[in-house]
């Protein structure tokens, strides 16, 4: 029987060298196994002993997701330090008054975080952890002095405006929701061998109880692998999904309906949505195996092992739901808060209740006080809120107010109504369930997000309706029309408020931040005069977040909004502050922009249009094949490379390879990077390398030269179009090339060019861009920097010489030595290092090489 968590680090130990946790550094992936978390916990227990950091006392958590954070969760506990975790996207003001309340004694932060920390509070950097605990011990560290009552953490669920409120959550309260489910979990494992090792894909943040459950104790007890991802962009969340082979996927309602509203989109692109539905609607009733044939299309999108979403922190949109079921993947929703260490009930996988938040967990109670609210009972309640005297305040009664408004129906399935503080009661004193009028708004097609808020009318309080409408001329009084037609008399909606943003304000879990909503709508109601006319608000516009968001990745102080104002040249924003804003964009409205139309000439009212339009792409997409790597094709490109191209090569060009000495003993994967010539130079380079890197090498190509062959342009002649592509083929089967744009479209390259190393593969860069046209080193493109920042791995500066004379010469073969390839030595670059700065260097690198 448990009776601490740290009792799972056992379980860690003995699984040894399997995945457990894995996230991205830059652009590559990075792998930690259950014993390196297991053990970095220990000695990070012995770095708080050795700063004389006891049990009970209080340290700041403040970083994303990570296996480093993961390690430093376990090893405060072992120690019996308290956690105190933080969203890393908390202001600064909140994180300052929970700091004051628990007098923390030591601050764990991401390079971020460490600069806001109150001083004279010290701080340890999570993203250099090894390094600074690597002389500690790696053996078990004891936990005798640890019981079941001891807090774990203190969770602050509130606070921007308010003194911010701590939950107290101790091992007793973690395992009395782990326990049961961790009995049921054993039935399954017999099966779970055949699809092992189960990935999660965990896009909730750690620092969320929610989180923490289902990130990192219901996975291992599958020996699971949880991938950690920050980016909550659809397109990159299923490019995830398939590449790790994902099979469930823990996220916020929001992300589900992020995810519907892409795959609607690309339907509609491609005239495809009106035979969607149609199939959704006749699948109603048949059974999983059916939905996984029919939809098989979709189903290999995000890769045939995915089969599962896990939600919770908010309330699901049945619509939602009903999607993803009869698409042929489970939707399995939990219901809990903060002071219920997470779960009060959760959905069996395989015997799930539409709309219903599942059935209360084994060892829980559960009742409907008389105006519906739902009490909780049992020992996974928090003992309480950490007061600022550092007491903890044990609550009154034995069962514990939610604050939430439910129904109990068949089955004892438990069904989510509202939060009770957000139920409007009219002046006949009928209450109007406002997530029962979102629901109906949100099935409008003018409508893109809705949230209804208690307005003060003449006759009491009344429903008012705050819409993000798709387009600036989308008639919201007839969808509300529409919507009244469905609803009782007492719930019509007769005011609407058009929001002035293209999303809500948001907790970190996603939620809409109401309070905030109807701060900012009466302020703008009380600007009025009078009301007379019912659509109250304004146009939509998205200027604020822009501004604010160009400013940041700008570093500029302009607070103005001009629509006309070009990326480049008015917003000085070059290939890498577009890149950073196109992101910024797409995390921030978790939808998909078309990166091709990001240039220097982008005005900011083309962004909006882009973010109105929902993002989709329209351009053709540049290639980025993988083909050629696999099976017997992988083989035949190797056999064609020593029969043909380097025999070739070496006969034509007769090279003196000079430098190969400092190659000796590295092993790759590593990033070559070379002067461009001619279209000869990836073949010499190829020929001077030693074999280990010939095989398994990846070349970047001009992305848009290699999209012409892929898809030439409308009007190509039969045989030219043929010939196109023949030379795409060929290229791609001899040289394993992928694309890497010169102008837009860098991120989905980097992606792949990370990935590729990830496989082992090394890549030659051609940093120029082109091919020199004087002889003389072209300046290397600032996107080269910032791939070599991402990447992570040592660069291996390569010039080729003489070349340049024998093509002006209009020779095609080179006498003996005439040609030099110069390998330099490797150089590696910090992650905080400037872009800019590094390829600057490189390019000193390059020309300074001994001839």
């Amino acid at each position: 029987m448990r009776t601490t968590l740290a009792s799972y680090l056992d379980d860690f130990l003995s699984r040894d060298n399997e995945a457990a946790f894995a996230d991205t550094q830059g652009l590559r992936v990075r792998r930690w196994s259950y014993s390196h978390i297991a053990k970095t916990a220990f000695q990070l227990a012995r770095e708080l002993e050795a700063r004389r950091i006891a049990k009970g006392d209080r340290v700041l958590l403040w970083a994303g997701n990570s296996p480093e954070w993961v390690s430093v969760f376990f090893g405060c506990l072992l120690r019996g330090v308290i956690v105190v975790p933080l969203d890393r996207q908390s202001e600064l003001g909140f994180v300052q008054r929970v700091q004051k309340q628990v007098e923390p004694k030591l601050a764990l932060c991401d390079t971020v975080t460490s600069a806001l920390v109150e001083k004279p509070l010290p701080v340890m950097e999570l993203d250099d952890l090894n390094s600074q605990i690597a002389h500690h011990s790696s053996n078990s560290y004891s936990t005798t002095d640890i019981n079941s009552d001891d807090t774990v953490e203190i969770v602050f669920t509130s606070g921007t405006t308010a003194e911010p409120k701590g939950v107290c959550i101790t091992h007793r309260n973690f395992i009395a929701n782990l326990m049961p489910i961790e009995r049921e979990i054993k039935g399954y494992l017999k099966w779970e061998r055949l699809f092992h090792p189960v990935r999660f894909l965990n896009l909730l943040p750690l620092n969320h109880v929610f989180g923490q459950f289902m990130g990192i104790f219901v996975p291992q007890l599958l020996g699971g692998e949880v991938f950690l991802q920050e980016s909550l962009s659809p397109s990159q969340i299923i490019g995830t999904i398939r590449r790790e082979h994902i099979s469930v996927v823990i996220a916020v309602p929001r992300i589900l309906d992020a995810l519907r509203e892409k795959i609607e989109r690309d339907s509609e692109a491609h005239g495809k949505l009106p035979g969607l539905r149609s199939a959704l609607a006749a699948s109603a009733g048949r059974n999983f195996l059916r939905r996984w044939v029919k939809f098989r299309t979709i189903h290999n999108m995000f890769g045939w092992k995915f089969w599962a979403f896990v939600t919770g922190g908010a309330s699901l949109n049945p619509d939602t739901e009903e999607f993803w079921q009869r698409l042929g993947f489970a939707v399995i929703q939990g219901y809990g808060m903060t002071e219920t260490a997470a779960l009060v009930s959760v959905n069996h996988p395989f015997k799930q209740g539409r709309g219903s938040i599942g059935k209360v967990l084994r060892g829980q109670e559960v009742k409907l006080a008389e105006d519906g609210e739902i009490l909780v009972r049992g020992e996974n309640v928090s003992a309480g809120y950490w007061k600022a005297d550092g007491q903890s305040r044990i609550p009154k009664s034995d069962w514990f107010p939610t604050g939430d408004v439910g129904e109990i129906g068949e089955e004892g399935r438990l069904f989510f109504k509202g939060r009770k503080k957000e139920v409007i009661v009219t002046s006949a004193g009928v209450n109007i369930y406002p997530a029962d009028l979102e629901l109906m708004l949100c099935r409008q097609a003018e409508i893109k997000a809705g949230t209804v808020i208690e307005f003060e009318g003449p006759h009491g309080p009344e429903p008012l309706a705050v819409l993000i409408l798709r387009d600036i001329g989308a008639n919201a009084e007839a969808a509300i029309s529409r919507v009244n037609e469905l609803l009782a008399a007492h719930q019509q909606i007769h005011r609407w408020f058009i929001w002035p943003s293209e999303d809500f304000p948001r907790t970190p879990t996603q939620k809409i931040r109401k309070q905030v909503v109807g701060e900012v709508v009466r302020a703008e109601l009380a600007k009025a005069a009078e009301i007379s006319d019912p659509a109250v608000g304004s146009a939509i516009n998205h200027s604020n977040d822009l501004v604010e968001i160009i400013a940041r990745i700008s570093k500029g102080e302009s607070t103005t909004f001009d629509p006309s104002a070009k990326l480049g040249a008015d917003l000085k924003l070059d290939s890498l502050g577009r890149v950073e804003l196109l992101s910024a964009l797409e995390d921030r409205y978790q939808l998909d922009i078309d990166e091709v139309a990001f240039h220097d000439s982008t005005t900011l009212a083309d962004v909006e249009e882009l973010i109105r339009e929902g993002g989709h792409e329209k351009e053709l997409p540049y290639p980025y094949p993988k083909w050629q790597r696999r099976g017997p094709l992988n083989w035949l490109r190797i056999v064609l490379l020593y029969l043909i191209v380097l025999p070739i090569t070496r006969v034509m060009g007769w090279p003196r390879i000079r430098g190969k000495k400092h190659l000796r003993n590295i092993k790759g994967p590593l990033v070559f990077i070379c002067n461009h010539v001619t279209m000869a130079d990836h073949a010499l380079v190829l020929l001077a390398l030693p074999r280990r890197f010939r095989t398994k090498m990846a070349i970047a190509m001009d992305g848009e030269q290699l999209r012409e062959w892929r898809h030439p342009p409308a009007g190509t002649r039969v045989l030219t179009r043929l010939l196109n592509r023949l030379q795409y083929f060929g290229v791609v089967l001899f040289f394993n090339v992928f694309a890497l744009p010169q102008k837009s479209g860098f991120r989905q390259s980097f992606r792949f060019a990370g990935d590729a190393m990830d496989h082992g593969f090394s890549l030659l860069i051609f940093p120029e861009g082109q091919r020199t046209k004087h002889g003389a080193l072209n300046p290397f493109l600032l996107g080269t920097g910032l791939l070599i920042q991402k990447l992570d791995a040592p660069v291996v500066p390569i010039r080729i010489d003489g070349l340049w004379e024998l093509k002006k010469a209009a020779r095609h073969f080179a006498r003996p030595g005439e040609v030099s390839v110069i390998i330099g030595q490797p150089v590696t670059f910090s992650g905080q290092e400037d872009p800019p700065a590094i390829a600057a260097d490189l390019a000193e690198r390059v020309r300074g090489l001994d001839t």
